[in-house]
C-alpha cells in the first residue's frame, strides 16, 4: 500500500527550455502531465448521494452506530448497514472529491475535501446532505501521475483544485524562481497507490445523535468532547465543535515533521510520525501540552495505545523505503519517559487493533495476523491465526467482531470464540 499523504517536491526535467526576454520568467515547451482542474465552485456543490456504488479503491474505515462508512479515496465515502455483521447492507454512497478521512460526533461527520473541512448530516442514511464548510482548512494538495515517466506541469492553484492530470505538450510561461509545484501528493490506493440485494429487515433506522465513531489506527482526525483534532504532515489543527454544524478554529500549530496517524486516549494523545510517536496531554482538551517524545528508527508508523502499553507497527513504504519492518512495544507507565521493551521482526505492518489480549496486525502482503499479546515480552510466540490471502491496511475490533479494510475488500470476522476465528462476511473490491 501507498503512504497516505506524502511531502515531496515533484522533479521537473524539461525537454527543451526556451528562455524569454524577461529575467524575472521562462518559456518552456516539454511532453509532462498537464493537471486537470475542478474549480472551486464545483468542488463546493459536489456533495451528492447516489444509491450505491461498487468498492474500488477503498481507503480509511469507520464504525458508528451499526454503521459502517467506508472512504473511496479522493471520491466520496460508502455506508454500509452492518446490524447484521455476516449481512452488511449496502445502503448509500455520498460524493465527497478529495476525501481521505473522517470522523462522527453525533450525527455529523466531518470529512476533508481537498482543502475544504465539510460538515455532513449522517442521521438519515438515505437523506446525507452538507449542513456546513470551512473553506481552506487544509495545504493545497495534489495527486499523483501515473508514472515517473514525465514532468508534472505548472500548478496555478487559482484554477481550482487538481483532480488528474493528462500527459502531452505543455506550452508555459512561469517564474524561474518559484518552484512551480509546492505542494504535498496525495497519493491514492487503497492506503496509500452498488445495487447490493439487501436483507432490508435488518437495517437499522439511522445514527444516534449522542457519543463518537470509531477510527482505524491509521486515523488523522480525533474527537475529546466538543474539540476535534485534525493532523497532517506537520502541524495540529483544533476546533470547537460545540456547535457541531459551525466549528470554530481554536489553534493551529506546528508538532512535527511527516506526522502519519493519531490515537487518543483519556487524557493523551499519540502522534505517530515516520521518527517517533509524540505524546501530549489533553486533560484540557482544546489546549494540548506537549509531553513526551519516543524515538524510533526512520519508518511510516500507525501506534494503538492499551493502558500503559503502546503498540507502534514500523514498515518500509513510500516514503519510508529504507525503515524497518517491526511491531514495537513501549511502555507508558511513566508516560513522561517512555521505554521500548520488545520489538518484533514484521514483513511490511500497517494497521493494528486491540480487543483484550487479542491483537490484530495487518502485515502487509503476509495478511492479518491474530496474536496473544497477554505477555508482551512473547508476543510473536504466541500466533493464533494467521489469513496470508490478504493484502490487509486497516482494522476496527468492536465487541467480537473485527472489521478489516484490504486491498481487496472489506471483511469481517467473529472472534468470540478464539479458538475458532470465523470470516462472517466479504465486500469485494470490484476491478474496472
Amino acid at each position: 500500500m501507498k503512504a497516505k499523504i506524502i511531502p515531496i517536491l515533484p522533479l521537473l526535467v524539461f525537454i527543451t527550455i526556451i528562455f524569454s526576454s524577461c529575467e524575472d520568467s521562462t518559456m518552456r515547451e516539454y511532453k509532462g502531465y498537464a493537471p486537470v482542474y475542478m474549480t472551486y465552485n464545483d468542488l463546493r456543490a459536489a456533495v451528492t448521494t447516489e444509491t450505491s456504488m461498487d468498492l474500488k479503491n477503498p481507503g480509511k474505515i469507520y464504525f458508528k452506530d451499526n454503521y459502517i462508512f467506508v472512504v473511496e479515496e479522493m471520491k466520496g465515502i460508502h455506508v454500509y448497514d452492518n446490524t447484521d455483521p455476516s449481512s452488511p447492507v449496502n445502503k448509500t454512497f455520498v460524493k465527497l472529491p478529495g476525501v481521505v478521512d473522517i470522523s462522527v460526533a453525533g450525527y455529523i461527520m466531518y470529512a476533508d475535501s481537498y482543502v475544504d473541512l465539510v460538515i455532513l448530516d449522517v442521521e438519515n442514511i438515505d437523506n446525507i446532505h452538507e449542513v456546513g464548510r470551512l473553506q481552506d482548512i487544509f495545504p493545497y494538495t495534489i495527486p499523483p501521475t501515473k508514472d515517473n515517466d514525465f514532468p508534472m506541469g505548472y500548478v496555478d492553484e487559482k484554477k481550482g483544485v487538481v483532480v488528474d492530470w493528462n500527459l502531452r505538450t505543455i506550452k508555459e510561461k512561469v517564474e524561474i524562481n518559484p518552484n512551480p509545484n509546492p505542494y504535498p501528493i496525495y497519493y491514492e490506493g487503497r492506503g496509500l497507490d452498488f445495487l447490493t440485494k439487501a436483507n432490508s429487515a435488518g437495517a437499522s433506522s439511522g445514527v444516534s445523535g449522542s457519543g463518537v465513531g470509531i477510527g482505524g489506527s491509521m486515523a488523522r482526525f480525533g474527537l475529546k468532547g466538543s474539540i476535534l483534532y485534525i493532523v497532517n504532515s506537520s502541524s495540529l489543527k483544533i476546533f470547537d465543535i460545540s456547535n457541531k454544524t459551525a466549528p470554530s478554529k481554536v489553534n493551529d500549530f506546528y508538532v512535527s515533521w511527516n506526522v502519519e496517524t493519531m490515537f487518543l486516549t483519556e487524557k493523551s494523545m499519540f502522534l505517530g510520525t515516520t521518527n517517533g510517536m509524540i505524546i501530549y496531554d489533553i486533560s484540557t482538551p482544546s489546549s494540548p501540552v506537549s509531553q513526551a517524545f519516543f524515538v524510533h528508527a526512520r519508518s511510516c508508523d500507525p501506534v494503538i495505545v492499551d493502558d500503559t502499553l503502546a503498540y507502534i507497527s514500523l514498515r518500509s513504504g513510500t516514503t519510508c523505503s529504507w525503515g524497518l519492518n517491526v511491531l514495537d512495544v513501549v511502555s507508558i507507565k511513566n508516560i513522561n519517559q517512555p521505554v521500548q521493551i520488545a520489538s518484533y521482526p514484521m514483513v511490511n505492518p500497517h494497521g493494528l487493533g486491540k480487543s483484550g489480549d487479542l491483537l490484530f496486525i495487518c502485515d502487509g502482503t503476509a495478511g492479518l495476523k491474530v496474536y496473544d499479546a497477554s505477555n508482551p515480552w512473547v508476543i510473536t510466540d504466541h500466533l493464533i491465526y494467521t489469513y496470508p490471502n490478504i493484502q490487509a491496511f486497516d482494522v476496527i475490533p468492536i465487541g467480537n467482531i473485527l472489521v478489516l479494510i484490504g486491498d481487496d475488500g472489506l471483511y469481517q470476522y467473529s472472534y468470540s470464540n478464539v479458538a475458532n476465528i470465523t470470516l462472517l462476511s466479504t465486500i469485494p473490491v470490484v476491478k474496472d
